[in-house]
């Protein structure tokens, strides 16, 4: 008899305990627009790695399993086919953290920007991560971008930008072998995108001041995108208020979306009672077991 009650009341407990979140969206600001096209590319022979970051907010413990962002194929001199060859996605945590302090940076400001190294990473050239590339115009134009070359130290940091470039405009969709397992904090979302043929990959701006548009989800502080490359490495740049600069500088979000599941908090008041509960039904049960039974005569 004791085991049983024991038993029903695990149960009850169980079905007061919050379960796991379902697959959700995370975080969505996938409204690319023309303003900005920031290059990325991962480290390969015969070219600088360029990395473009854009922040992310989570209010709790989550597990990240995919996501999308928009971006162009720019071609390259070459003429003839491009496709996506490789995807990467790295996170990273907010300056100071993951980072060297104590060196002089090259670069007006490290306040905010994502730190020297990545927390983590998933390549899909190494199984990590798979993806699906979709057009979405077959010519699109960003009005200014900051690419290969456009990328310097200070005090020779503000450019203006690259110019306009134009390219094939696709939404690539990815999802991870395994979830980054992520607690609450403030991150980057930095994606690295490969192009066969010598083209290059731009990672297209999205709405910011506010973040708005259907299924967006607006969050505070929403920081700015920043970039660098390999010869800025480990520094970063914002790619408006330090590359575009001007009077009034632009500042600039990018178009990414992110899925996966939220691991809540347990309820710490249905914890106690339920243990509570379990504590009264054990003791009651070894008391019942201890009393003398009546002898029959």
């Amino acid at each position: 008899m004791r085991s049983n009650i024991l038993y029903l009341a695990v149960v009850a407990l169980g079905g007061l305990l919050p379960s796991v979140a379902r697959t959700d969206v995370i975080y969505n600001n996938l409204t690319p627009n023309n303003s900005m096209a920031m290059a990325t590319r991962p480290d390969a022979p015969g070219q600088l790695e360029i990395e473009a970051a854009d922040d992310f907010l989570l209010s709790a413990e989550t597990l990240i399993t995919g996501g999308s962002l928009t971006g162009l194929l720019a071609p390259s001199a070459n003429g003839g086919a491009t496709s996506v060859a490789d995807v990467v996605v790295e996170i990273y945590r907010v300056f100071p953290k993951d980072s060297d302090t104590v060196r002089t940076p090259a670069v007006p400001t490290r306040i905010n920007s994502p730190s020297d190294n990545a927390l983590g990473g998933k390549d899909s050239g190494a199984g990590e991560l798979s993806f699906v590339t979709s057009t979405l115009a077959a010519s699109f134009t960003a009005n200014n971008s900051v690419g290969p070359g456009g990328i310097h130290p200070s005090p020779n940091q503000t450019t203006g930008g690259n110019g306009a470039v134009r390219g094939a405009e696709v939404q690539i969709d990815f999802t991870f072998a395994t979830p980054f397992d992520l607690p609450a904090d403030h991150y980057f979302f930095v994606p690295q995108v490969q192009l066969t043929n010598g083209a290059q990959f731009y990672w297209l701006s999205a709405s910011r001041g506010p973040i708005s548009g259907p299924g967006t989800t607006p969050f505070s502080p929403d920081l700015q995108a920043w970039i660098r490359d390999g010869n800025l490495d480990p520094d970063w740049l914002r790619v408006g208020t330090d590359i575009v600069g001007g009077a009034t500088p632009p500042t600039f979000n990018a178009a990414f979306s992110l899925a996966g599941t939220t691991i809540p908090e347990p309820a710490s008041g249905v914890l106690l009672f339920g243990g509570l509960a379990v504590f009264g039904l054990a003791r009651g049960g070894r008391r019942l077991s201890n009393r003398r039974q009546p002898v029959d005569s």
